[in-house]
């Protein structure tokens, strides 16, 4: 358990000159720096990728609303350029991962071994692992499924709403909906609606599976 070994590196009272050398410590620090500087960087280009949903998002969804003549077609692309933006998003935040676990490993091993607390002297084959493969703590559908559920899912829910309401608002008033005659809403082209709305079916209890199935426990913080 991390905080609970012992050695020559976590002695009680604090630190001996053996533990750390002063260019090992200061190497450590620098690392740690550069690599919240790094998840800084990567922070930022998270909530940029997420701007750019959300603003083609209202952009297609003003255009499709505004003008009956207007194809719902609009929103099915919307979906595509979102799980665009969605993908691009996840790996991004694996990338960030990489940094956060790094960061995470000296925060709850070399900074309490500073502060002289007791820790487990094997960290450092830890971080070495990590430094000598980087490697994403998390999976692909594991980031995928992250990102959906704090961002993707409510542009997606608005996406649908807005499609549903394109498609109702471009009949005749007073015209009732039955099914399977309501199908024939979603025609594109020669592609029959049925088949548009079970390609959106499919599409959307896809993203739902991935947002249920993704991990929610950082990997270091589990035990």
């Amino acid at each position: 358990m991390p905080g609970t070994g012992s050695g020559p590196g976590a002695q009680i009272g604090g630190l001996t000159e053996v533990s750390y050398s002063t260019n090992t410590a200061n190497a450590l620090i620098h690392l740690y720096r550069a690599e919240v500087g790094k998840m800084t960087a990567y922070r930022q280009r998270l909530d940029m990728t997420t701007n750019w949903s959300v603003v083609t998002t209202a952009g297609l969804a003003s255009f499709a609303l505004g003008d009956v003549n207007n194809s719902h077609a609009t929103f099915l692309f919307a979906m595509f350029m979102n799980y665009f933006f969605l993908r691009l998003e996840a790996r991004r935040f694996r990338t960030f991962e990489i940094a956060h676990h790094r960061v995470r490993i000296m925060e709850r091993f070399f900074y309490p071994a500073m502060l002289g607390d007791r820790v487990d002297p094997g960290w450092h084959q830890l971080l070495l692992a990590e430094l000598s493969k980087p490697r994403s703590p998390m999976s692909r559908a594991d980031a995928l499924g992250w990102r959906l559920n704090r961002n993707y899912l409510w542009i997606y829910s608005a996406v649908l709403l807005a499609w549903l309401a394109k498609l109702d608002l471009g009949q005749p008033k007073g015209w009732m909906l039955e099914f399977p005659d309501a199908l024939s809403l979603a025609d594109i082209g020669s592609f029959p609606g049925w088949l548009v709305f079970s390609g959106v079916t499919i599409f959307y209890v896809h993203l739902i599976a991935l947002a249920i199935r993704a991990a929610r426990t950082y990997p270091l913080e589990e035990g």
